[in-house]
């Protein structure tokens, strides 16, 4: 089971529609039904734009929380103009959820596992992730 986490804590996955990847997507697997895409940080952003930029959710995976890559892809996503739900896969720590909605996720997903070992109150004391933007105190 995943644990969805966003600005108000912990919540089930209320997303129905299932994922598939890019590829499966583009076959015609899910082009019937509002399917959510998996990415990586690896994919061609610019050779899928228009199925990307149509899609309802899109999930970027995260190989381990060392991995960087998917915050810039959720970024450029968001330059491109994707305005549905962009969702960080499994891999983000609590220490990284401030730095996830600023690059444009909506929301995080984490296992049971790693919700045990850091509970809600971890993140919920990073979700005021708006109050601590460095570049806004230097600016102001």
């Amino acid at each position: 089971m995943t644990i969805i986490v966003t600005d108000a804590g912990f919540a089930d996955d209320d997303w129905t529609g299932g994922f598939i990847t890019i590829d499966g997507f583009e076959a015609g697997a899910g082009a019937q039904t509002a399917t959510g895409i998996d990415i990586d940080p690896d994919t061609d952003l610019n050779t899928h734009r228009a199925v990307l930029l149509a899609a309802p959710i899109i999930r970027i995976g995260f190989s381990s929380f060392a991995d960087g890559r998917g915050f810039t892809t959720a970024k450029s996503l968001r330059l491109m103009g994707f305005t549905g739900r962009l969702r960080a896969g499994p891999g983000p720590i609590s220490d990284q959820y401030a730095m996830a909605r600023r690059a444009g996720f909506d929301e995080v997903e984490i296992s049971d596992a790693l919700a045990a070992r850091q509970p809600v109150e971890h993140w919920q004391f990073r979700a005021g992730w708006r109050d601590y933007d460095h570049q806004s105190r230097l600016r102001g």
